[in-house]
């Protein structure tokens, strides 16, 4: 299957962090239609099997490729951090992840070569982040930290609560302390709470967004392949989850930044 210029551009997740990535997508390239599938009964990944991890990621890339993508988008760090190799080798089209935006962002704006990563457990364990910065600038220092009550926080929307606070003051503390400048939001769910993670690190300290680097990479990627979309008409978005859990609509939205419409659950 080739990939065609007219053809959607597929994102996936373990949930709805993913729509961070989908809304950074919208901005930057506003004719590129959108098929995005979270994989919301089976969240969360971060504290699966990399084996678990892998089976998933393989099930939905093969759902995104029957839907005629043109490009993939891994937007789950977690999924990328294990199964990224597994959905290239099975992708006809091109792979893109969230872990490669965000190490590449994070090498452009270190000063001091002193890198904060903060993600879900097994994105963290999987030492991705720090072996994708390290084969681009071996002279880098990562210093990772995980943070597994963040994606239960955000998902219950205490996105300005004093509870997320204080939670965010303890997993930055030792991360801090090794006098980064470079701070990665490892996780698709993190941006909801950036104002607050600013608020904990200070001024001085580069926030590293992977869901803006991914769209700025995919930007690039589409003008390098010609893979644009010529049409300069309204794209189509269609949204895909695994189940409607409660607060989805309201969650959905907050992280999309619009109305979630067109959405349809799959039952595998």
């Amino acid at each position: 299957m080739q990939p065609v210029p007219g053809c959607p551009i597929g994102v996936f997740d373990s949930g709805i962090g993913g729509l961070t990535v989908v809304r950074a997508l919208m901005e930057r390239l506003p004719f590129e239609s959108i098929v995005y599938f979270g994989d919301t009964a089976r969240v969360p990944y971060g504290v699966k099997s990399p084996e678990t991890i892998t089976q998933y990621a393989m099930q939905i890339t093969q759902f995104l490729l029957k839907q005629d993508v043109k490009l993939l988008i891994i937007a789950c760090n977690t999924m990328a951090a294990v199964a990224y190799h597994a959905v290239e080798n099975l992708s006809p089209v091109p792979v893109l992840d969230v872990i490669d935006a965000g190490a590449r962002e994070a090498i452009s704006e270190t000063r001091t070569k002193i890198v904060g990563i903060i993600g879900t457990p097994a994105t963290i364990n999987s030492n991705a982040y720090a072996r994708a910065i390290h084969q681009q600038d071996p002279t880098i220092r990562v210093f990772s930290q995980a943070c597994p009550l963040f994606v239960p926080l955000v998902e219950e929307g205490w996105l300005n609560h004093t509870v997320t606070l204080l939670t965010a003051q303890e997993y930055l503390r030792p991360v801090l302390a090794e006098h980064i400048d470079t701070l990665v939001l490892g996780c698709t769910h993190y941006p909801l709470i950036k104002p607050l993670i600013r608020d904990v690190v200070g001024p001085d300290i580069r926030l590293v967004d992977s869901a803006e680097a991914m769209a700025a990479i995919t930007a690039q990627l589409l003008n390098e392949t010609n893979l644009g979309n010529p049409a300069r008409t309204p794209p189509e978005y269609r949204f895909y989850v695994t189940d409607v859990p409660y607060h989805f609509q309201t969650i959905g939205e907050s992280f999309l930044g619009r109305t979630l419409s067109r959405v349809e659950v799959i039952k595998w």
